[in-house]
């Protein structure tokens, strides 16, 4: 069998004196906390301390980029336990053998750096993954799983994880925050994400049900746009009382038209009863998006958006497993004029923060970072999804700091469900930010001393700034 290793300098230039750099800087910070402000890791796990239940719900069922390339190279989603609910140990194994048998898929992507990290650094394991030994490794994974080191809470701790966000449904009580909140034995803190797409897409068949659900859980009638705005700004509130810091978007562009008052309300209405255009639902759509910037300046809970996603792409796929699975395409977006009217309004204002995701890396250079270059309240936010790859992310560097620096970048976001990848994502990403740095060092572009005070600010000071942590 091949044996399976780490190679220290991974990620890292072949030009010796480069990688010199690249090495001492990335010392300075590998050992530095996790702040993870935007994951989809969900919350009873952290305050129920839920144990894993098997390799396969552990590394594969809920991680997409797993799932997606077994998915594209032939092996059916339901094999991999997507959409299946709890598997019994026959199925759990049978899918973990198509993960080992398909080891080479993942050659050259970052799914397989992630992987390939977890399976030494946490797992100890030593050799490739391979269909003869899928059984042997699976056994290893499930051995490390029963031990209680292995628990959700436990794992906050040895991965040194500081904050960890999850991503919550505005009418969510929260309950599991409020109770961490109140547990004196966790030292660790998890926060809630506010996200309501779905009560901001007023031509969605489901729109009107979730609507009252919002009146019923606020107390404040949704009968008008009035009440649908007071509803919103009271789950907005609720949530900051429970520590959220932020608010996350994903709509399929960034147009934020705003309406005249009396338009609003009568689109809405026209929402209510069923009878909205396609057209009035994307006015309207568009001019909730603004108002969320607006009530983002009073409570000043930091606003991500992430757009430029075709969602649910391939529609069998969906009706069968659901969203979220790995059927999401990127699109291309524009950005100038479609933050225009909110950035007009808001763009200036000493309490927005407004961090701007995108997976169109072609408006990194173009729109983003000349933005970023001038709105106090305007950040970029990191690559993420398809884009949190190694080379991409050098690209984003370099595509953003000519116009916007270092400081006005987001922090590294892991944007995952697989609790056991978040420390190779963070250390992927410390590699390939001391790499650049090292770069402009060896360039005598920029000191080795200010350099190290960046990649410090890149990992800890800017997430703590752009989140309010």
């Amino acid at each position: 069998m091949t044996s399976l290793a780490l190679h220290p300098d991974r990620l890292f230039p072949a030009d010796p004196s480069t990688r010199e750099v690249a090495r001492r800087l990335y010392d300075s910070v590998k050992d530095l906390p996790i702040i993870s402000p935007h994951s989809h890791v969900p919350p009873e796990w952290i305050s129920d301390d839920i144990p894993f239940r098997d390799p396969t719900s552990l590394l594969i069922t809920p991680d997409h980029y797993v799932t997606r390339l077994l998915h594209a190279h032939g092996v059916p989603l339901h094999e991999l336990g997507v959409g299946a609910g709890e598997l019994d140990e026959d199925a759990s194994r049978a899918a973990f053998r198509h993960l080992c048998a398909h080891w080479g898929v993942y050659a050259g992507t970052p799914v397989r750096y992630w992987l390939e990290s977890e399976l030494v650094d946490i797992f100890g394991v030593t050799e490739v993954p391979t269909a003869q030994n899928a059984d042997a490794v699976y056994d290893q994974v499930a051995e490390w799983i029963a031990r209680d080191s292995s628990r959700p809470r436990a794992l906050m701790e040895s991965f040194d994880i500081e904050v960890l966000a999850t991503t919550d449904d505005p009418c969510d009580d929260l309950a599991h925050h409020k109770a961490l909140s109140e547990d004196p034995t966790f030292s660790r803190r998890m926060v809630p994400t506010f996200r309501p797409d779905r009560y901001l897409e007023p031509g969605r068949t489901d729109w009107n049900a979730h609507t009252d659900r919002l009146a019923e859980v606020s107390g404040i009638a949704c009968d008008s746009w009035a009440g649908w705005v007071a509803a919103m700004e009271n789950r907005r509130e609720h949530f900051r009382a429970h520590g959220a810091v932020s608010t996350d978007h994903s709509h399929k562009d960034l147009r934020t038209d705003v309406l005249e008052v009396a338009d609003a309300e009568r689109i809405y209405a026209a929402a209510r009863s069923g009878s909205i255009t396609a057209h009035q639902a994307e006015a309207l759509q568009r001019h909730m998006l603004t108002e969320m910037a607006r009530m983002a300046t009073d409570d000043g809970m930091t606003m991500t958006l992430h757009p430029a996603v075709a969602r649910n792409h391939h529609g069998p796929t969906f009706e069968r497993y659901g969203a979220d699975v790995g059927a999401d395409i990127p699109v291309d977006v524009e950005v100038t004029r479609a933050l225009a009217p909110l950035l007009n309004r808001y763009g200036t204002s000493p309490n927005l923060r407004l961090v701007v995701f995108t997976m169109d890396e072609t408006v990194f250079s173009r729109e983003l970072g000349p933005l970023a270059g001038f709105y106090p309240s305007l950040y970029v936010g990191v690559p993420w999804w398809f884009l949190d790859a190694p080379d991409a992310i050098r690209r984003f560097r370099k595509a953003v700091t000519e116009s916007a620096g270092f400081g006005k970048t987001s922090g590294f976001i892991d944007d995952t469900r697989a609790f056991c990848s978040i420390p190779a994502r963070h250390d992927m990403s410390r590699r390939l930010d001391s790499v650049h740095l090292a770069e402009l060092v060896v360039e005598h572009r920029l000191r080795e001393e200010e350099a190290a005070e960046v990649v410090h600010a890149l990992v800890a000071d800017n997430p703590r700034k752009v989140f309010s942590l």
